[in-house]
């Protein structure tokens, strides 16, 4: 059904991906929650730059970069790479005269992706609200679909995998289901109430005692370490990462 060729003549990695997803039906089956989470950073990309919110325009296309690297869009990934450097600078010259440079490429991506997955495809719908048994559930705090999809489907059946966009989001979990997760699996960098912000909450709350923590990160382990120097963290998973990978972190940090 699906012409791989249309990805690889368009510059896409698939050879490389593939050494992260296993196989072509994993890649497949992830490329929708690459597009929704694309499409859906548009918008605020388009803002924050307006706004000439370096900070969390960084964040976005730091997200963007991390998802392109899993599925080979190197050209993507690098653009994105370029413009959470210069925005962390707070270059805004560099980021107005390349936005558009930016933003053509992902159009690009999302229109040879639909071509590649047929421009009629069916979107699976993900039931993720499963009945809680304690101690069982997992809770991955990333704004990006692609990691949190990817993570769930590796342990749909040993865990329940409860899924949480932002800090707020992970705050409001952590608050009302305490008993429930055995792990905890954050990204530090997201836009408005980032990790930082869950681990002081948990330290305030004294919820260390009950919960390990991984971080999942882009940066180096030893400037994450130093950042987080302050919290029990358990184990840090470096992007782009795979299923070995987050299986054998998990089996770190879950409480038994």
């Amino acid at each position: 059904m699906f012409d791989t060729k249309i990805l690889t003549d368009n510059g896409v990695n698939l050879e490389k991906s593939l050494e992260l997803f296993g196989d072509i039906a994993t890649y497949n089956d992830n490329l929708d929650e690459f597009i929704d989470g694309v499409e859906s950073r548009l918008g605020d990309l388009d803002r924050y730059k307006k706004n000439a919110d370096m900070a969390n325009y960084a964040i976005i296309v730091h997200s963007i970069k991390s998802d392109a690297k899993y599925f080979g869009f190197e050209h993507l990934a690098e653009l994105s790479l370029n413009h959470e450097l210069k925005s962390k600078e707070n270059d805004l010259n560099y980021v107005y005269a390349n936005y558009d440079e930016l933003i053509n490429e992902i159009n690009r991506i999302i229109t040879l992706v639909k071509e590649y997955m047929g421009w009629d495809y069916e979107k699976k719908e993900r039931d993720r609200t499963l009945e809680l048994i304690p101690n069982s559930a997992i809770l991955v705090v990333d704004d990006s679909n692609v990691i949190s999809n990817f993570i769930t489907k590796i342990f749909n059946n040993s865990y329940n995998v409860i899924v949480a966009k932002d800090g707020q989001e992970a705050i409001d979990k952590l608050s009302n289901m305490t008993q429930e997760i055995a792990a905890m699996l954050l990204d530090l960098n997201m836009p408005n109430v980032d990790g930082y912000e869950v681990l002081k909450f948990m330290k305030t709350n004294d919820i260390f005692k009950y919960i390990n923590v991984a971080i999942i990160t882009g940066t180096e382990s030893n400037k994450v370490l130093e950042l987080t120097k302050d919290y029990p963290i358990k184990a840090i998973l470096e992007k782009p990462f795979n299923e070995q990978n987050i299986r054998k972190v998990v089996e770190m940090v879950v409480k038994k």
